[in-house]
């Protein structure tokens, strides 16, 4: 057993039993002079704010870099204690620029979506038809307004049928400016890269193994709950049948209780998504409500 975890013990059986000290150290085979020690390390606030200044203004920059600049401002350190409070800290993330022509976000701490069009988020989801065919769904929904610009349904997905999607999804609600995804082989393919790219889209993908990045799962979880578990689909034709008068409804007559009860696409006509694109916007949505 550790010493830390025999003091902790050793504190413990003194208060709750109301022994000596000398008894308690005696019962966990304790040293007396570590009962007493008080540890003189500091809490290396200085540092640690150091490092995390480095890391916003540099953001491809490991430990071993953060390491090596701080020894050159003088910071009598060495390489473990760098990796140990870059670790504690959460920043042990790529420091490579992704090999895509879209520029990823790094180490930046995410914001909720002030209006209209300013963060999608896209995902899959899986079903079966009534002959045990395999379905792929991508469900798209805007982070500010909860409207669904598009739900994808096929029994196989590309980066061809995502970019399809996507373009569905703009000629109706407009282009965002950034889109969340995680970090599968169709998000990261060159033709959704491509597309980001000429359209002039961020693609803010997850860190790997954190799902909650891309925590906009409630959506998913209506779809599934509402629309997948309440009908049963014949064929791919049918499926994107239900499917889309599901998400028709849910934009148009759904109230959602995070909006004032108003549905999305109510509350989307109200909030526009750019203060000087006021006109357009709420022209898009309004013709979208009619």
């Amino acid at each position: 057993m550790k010493p830390a975890r025999r003091k902790s013990l050793a504190r413990w059986l003194a208060d709750c039993f109301d022994i000596s000290e000398r008894r308690a150290c005696w019962v966990v085979q304790l040293n007396r002079s570590t009962w007493h020690y008080k540890s003189q390390r500091d809490e290396q606030v200085a540092l640690k704010q150091r490092i995390r200044e480095i890391v916003e203004t540099r953001t491809r920059y490991g430990h071993r870099r953060i390491h090596a600049l701080l020894q050159r401002e003088g910071w009598p350190i060495n390489h473990k204690r760098v990796y140990r409070l870059y670790c504690e800290m959460g920043l042990q993330m790529r420091h490579k620029t992704p090999k895509r022509r879209v520029k990823a976000k790094l180490r930046e701490d995410r914001q909720p979506a002030k209006r209209q069009n300013d963060c999608w988020s896209m995902d899959f989801m899986a079903d079966q038809m009534f002959d045990g065919k395999k379905l792929r769904v991508l469900t798209i929904v805007d982070n500010f307004s909860r409207v669904s610009p598009a739900i994808g349904v096929g029994y196989r997905y590309t980066g061809y049928d995502v970019v399809r999607t996507l373009e569905i999804a703009i000629k109706r609600y407009g282009t965002p400016k950034t889109i969340r995804v995680d970090n599968g082989p169709e998000f990261v393919s060159k033709e959704v890269d491509l597309w980001a790219y000429a359209n002039g889209v961020t693609l803010d993908y997850s860190r790997p193994g954190r799902p909650t990045d891309n925590a906009f799962e409630v959506f998913n979880a209506r779809v599934r709950q509402a629309c997948l578990n309440q009908h049963g689909f014949s064929s791919l034709e049918d499926a994107r049948s239900k499917i889309e008068q599901w998400r028709d409804d849910y934009n148009r007559k759904r109230p959602h209780s995070m909006l004032g009860y108003l549905t999305p696409l109510e509350y989307a006509v109200e909030q526009p998504s750019e203060p000087d694109d006021t006109q357009q916007i709420g022209q898009i949505f309004a013709d979208c409500l009619a």
